[in-house]
């Protein structure tokens, strides 16, 4: 008889064996709405059907398990898990393989255990929380039957060395394999890999200490498994794959020998240990192994020869071949390609050889720009080269225009063609263009005339421009909440003038249902909501073919009703508790047990000029991949065989621009932070001690005093199962009846000086650039918010002094304590902004001014609360009661009505 061996056992409808031969496990990683944007948009819009695409595709390509995560602030996280799993579990083909339940909220994961059959690896699982949790989470994994990943991750925080590895990962292992019964082959390890060859020296022992770690675990519990995040090693040479590749792969020949079992890392960017070049291979094991490397040495080499690989890389000999052609084809190929070089001089050959110069424009360059516009349909080109090609075209005309304006003179009676006029506009409060300038970029590529009224625009403007222009369409965008009501008010406005041309909405808040149910009944010949710029392109060739024009309407007019209809069915079932009862059913803390940290000073503190240089590192990427429509988890799109060409020149030419803005100091990063002693009424309301100054009776001495200043939140109240609180901000915040004095503290961070630079690139036709710099200084803001709360955390308030996160957990949002902003999901009321402005001192402090719907100016512009109690985290208010409402804007000392325009949209019957 064969006895059975202890392996780690997975199985879907099939069996996976992980035996001691079985090389690394290849977890597919899409069916993510973290990391993919496709897969979000589809959970998004409930195409659940849709959605099981994506997995089948990873499974195609090999997957041997797939990994499912629903972490949304906007979703339903566990509903989701639910539905998805349960209709995966019915395609045969897909469910074959294991499940990775991805969560960081064990209710979403313990909702995904209830779905999935075989045998499921949970991701994942720790003592954070301490002991009593960790048994708890683990107790019901065990329940269920699957595998856990365990993060080195205890009370004190994540694990940073190796002793600390090596001791949370025995002592979870005692604490699984004596107390709650696990097999040990079900134990992932994952003892957390972090970045080397950062400048710093206390890294520069982080690998060897995750390889030893490693060997070490196997060694005294040889049946667990170890993962890892193997990208996270090589962050410090972002942008440069190919000492990237070379140090994973001398990282994983080490780390497997040590028994490492399995890893996420993409397979392509993985190359053969023994054919690295050997100056490289010597330089990754000094640095990975930590060898020679006193005073930094060995990291400054391994610096020095990436900075020879990128100039070499640069130094690449162009392919001039091209220059050959007829001017027609030179045109073509330098719009399709987006070379700029030779563009003057071609144009004015073409120029000399047509009878016109408008002739140029209707022929050779609306000819090569039809091909782009071919291929960017066909998904044969992307986002980023369109926008390329389009700074080619702006510049050929620019050298025609001239030309043009003379024959103009000369000849009054000389046709200048018929091209359509598309009028686009951010509305008035709202300061956020650049999807809209990418809209214009792309359209505009495409023949049509932009004019672009820019942003805060009132819909009066809006309207008397598109009526003397006798535009063809007009096009709407916006990003904060008001900006939905002022689209909403645009097209009462366009019905009530008698106009017809169609009406186009976009940006970030928009949404097809909003526009359904909220814009399109105030106006009769055509409100539709375009998704992204790639869309653009065919709803407006669409509506402006005749041919076409009526059934895109009446398609899109019967979609919009049975949206509609779908909406009200939908809204009818959600079941909402009276105010008083959600108001009851608060966050259950034990603040008797709970010491609030305090911060190391009170009021605030001013940051004038942040180091662009110290704030870099901690850009996420992702949202600037998304703002280029290049959708996609990052870092691996960059290896996607579709877009990861593209998306590595663009990448490329990002870092080359940042440089540029960091060496040459093209923007100025500032910031306040501040804290004031808090405590809640045990209800919504939060109330601030903040000191202040008065003069005595002789008006000649100053008195110190304390003003308080009372926050309001707003809290869920659609009906929730047992057990599941009614979240609200001020919950996370010590009632005053605890006795316990808590503290609340906030922040604004901006970028500043673009507009200059805006400019130069407008003046120059360079929309690559502006949008780029645009997207740039986003992400710096943001980069600035996640520095400064790190130093919040660490320093500043220090209640996680001893914090050690890697760049993707801290994207992951893996600290403790959140930073939740007026207007968003959690806090909805942007009327708050006033207060957290107030407190912070105001546009002085910073130069960020509030616009009449309370967009922060510069548009780079960040603002939030800070709140520092481990049990806070991030949800959305959702939809509330009318008896909520009048209670919340009684607090406020408002009326319902005035109100109305933050809080209507959120309102159950709305």
């Amino acid at each position: 008889m064969t006895s059975i061996k202890p392996y780690l056992r997975l199985a879907g409808l099939e069996p996976l064996v992980v035996r001691p031969e079985t090389n690394f496990v290849n977890i597919g990683e899409r069916t993510n709405v973290t990391g993919s944007k496709k897969f979000a948009r589809l959970i998004k819009e409930n195409k659940y059907e849709e959605a099981l695409s994506v997995a089948r595709q990873q499974v195609e390509n090999g997957a041997q398990v797939l990994d499912v995560n629903m972490d949304d602030a906007l979703l339903d996280g566990v509903k989701a898990m639910t539905t998805y799993l349960n209709l995966l579990q019915s395609e045969p083909d897909i469910a074959r393989i294991p499940i990775m339940i991805d969560s960081s909220k064990f209710e979403i994961i313990e909702a995904g255990l209830k779905c999935v059959q075989g045998k499921c690896i949970v991701n994942s699982i720790s003592m954070k929380e301490g002991e009593a949790k960790f048994i708890e989470q683990a107790n019901i994994c065990k329940r269920f039957g699957a595998a856990v990943v365990v993060m080195a991750f205890d009370e004190k925080g994540q694990a940073d060395t190796l002793q600390r590895r090596v001791d949370i990962c025995s002592r979870a292992y005692n604490i699984l394999t004596k107390q709650v019964g696990f097999d040990p082959q079900d134990i992932i390890f994952d003892p957390n890999i972090f970045a080397v060859a950062t400048g710093l020296e206390e890294h520069n022992n982080y690998a060897v200490d995750f390889i030893e770690a490693t060997r070490i675990i196997k060694q005294r519990m040889p049946l667990t498994k170890v993962s890892g995040g193997v990208s996270n090693l090589s962050f410090s040479f972002r942008g440069n794959d190919h000492v990237r590749e070379a140090m994973h792969s001398v990282f994983l020949f080490h780390a497997i020998k040590a028994g490492m079992d399995m890893g996420i890392v993409n397979a392509g960017q993985l190359v053969v240990y023994d054919e690295i070049e050997p100056e490289l291979r010597q330089l990754c094991e000094d640095v990975i192994l930590n060898r020679n490397n006193d005073n930094n040495e060995a990291t400054e080499k391994l610096i020095t020869f990436a900075e020879t690989v990128k100039a070499k890389g640069k130094a690449e000999v162009k392919d001039e071949s091209w220059r050959q052609a007829a001017v027609e084809e030179r045109l073509k190929h330098a719009l399709v390609n987006g070379i700029t070089d030779y563009i003057d001089q071609d144009t004015e050959e073409a120029r000399l050889k047509y009878p016109r110069p408008l002739d140029v424009i209707e022929g050779p360059l609306m000819d090569g720009m039809n091909v782009v516009g071919d291929l960017f349909g066909a998904g044969k080109m992307f986002l980023p080269q369109v926008v390329k090609s389009a700074r080619v075209m702006k510049k050929s005309v620019a050298w025609l225009t001239p030309y043009i304006e003379e024959e103009k003179r000369n000849n009054p009676q000389a046709q200048q063609g018929n091209v359509a006029k598309v009028l686009l506009a951010t509305v008035k409060g709202d300061v956020h263009d650049i999807g809209k300038n990418i809209v214009g970029v792309v359209l505009g590529c495409n023949g049509y005339e932009i004019i672009d009224l820019g942003v805060m625009v009132p819909a009066d403007k809006i309207l008397d421009t598109a009526q003397k222009e006798n535009v063809d369409i007009i096009g709407l965008s916006g990003l904060i909440t008001p900006s939905l009501d002022e689209m909403v008010h645009v097209a009462h406005e366009m019905k009530r003038r008698g106009m017809t041309q169609p009406l186009m909405i976009g940006g970030a808040t928009t949404s097809r249902m909003h526009t359904a149910v909220k814009i399109a009944p105030q106006y009769d010949h055509g409100v539709l909501h375009v998704l992204d710029a790639s869309r653009s392109v065919t709803v407006a060739g669409t509506l402006l073919n005749q041919d076409q024009r009526q059934k895109l309407l009446n398609d899109t007019r019967n979609e919009y009703d049975r949206l509609r209809e779908d909406f009200n069915s939908k809204r009818a079932v959600k079941q909402y508790i009276p105010y008083a009862e959600a108001a009851q059913n608060r966050v259950a803390i034990d603040w008797k047990s709970f010491e609030p940290a305090q911060p190391k000073f009170l009021g605030t503190k001013v940051f004038e000029d942040v180091d662009l240089a110290t704030i870099a590192p901690y850009i996420d990427w992702a949202p600037f991949f998304i703002a280029w429509e290049m959708g996609g988890r990052y870092p691996q799109l960059l290896d996607d065989e579709v877009i990861g060409k593209e998306a590595r020149k663009l990448f490329a030419d990002a870092n080359d621009l940042l440089k540029m803005i960091i060496e040459e100091k093209w923007l100025t990063a500032k910031g306040v932070i501040g804290f004031w002693p808090a405590n809640s009424n045990g209800k919504d309301t939060v109330t601030l001690s903040v000191p202040a100054s008065a003069v005595d009776d002789n008006n000649d001495v100053v008195l110190p005093i304390t003003e308080t200043h009372q926050l309001e939140f707003l809290r869920q109240q659609l009906k929730k199962a047992a057990g599941q609180p009614n979240f609200s901000l001020a919950d996370f915040i010590a009632p005053a009846q605890s006795g316990k004095k808590d503290y609340l503290g906030a922040f604004s961070v901006t970028i500043q000086g673009i507009e200059p630079h805006i400019k130069a690139y407008e003046a120059k036709h360079d929309d690559y650039n502006k949008i780029m710099l645009q997207a740039l200084a986003d992400r710096l803001v943001e980069a600035l918010a996640e520095y400064l709360h790190e130093r919040v955390r660490k320093e500043f308030w220090g209640y996680a002094a001893s914090e050690q996160l890697s760049h993707e957990e801290l994207i992951k949002e893996k600290y403790v304590g959140i930073r939740p902003a007026p207007g968003y999901p959690a806090c909805p009321d942007h009327t708050e902004k006033y207060k957290l402005f107030n407190l912070l001192g105001g546009e002085a402090a910073t130069g960020i001014k509030l616009t009449e719907s309370l967009a922060m100016y510069p548009a780079a512009s960040v603002c939030g609360w800070y709140f520092a109690h481990p049990d806070s985290q991030y949800f959305g208010v959702g939809k509330i009661k009318e008896d909520q409402l009048e209670d919340y804007t009684n607090r406020k000392g408002y009326t319902k009505e005035e109100m109305g325009r933050w809080l209507r949209p959120i309102l159950e019957n709305e």
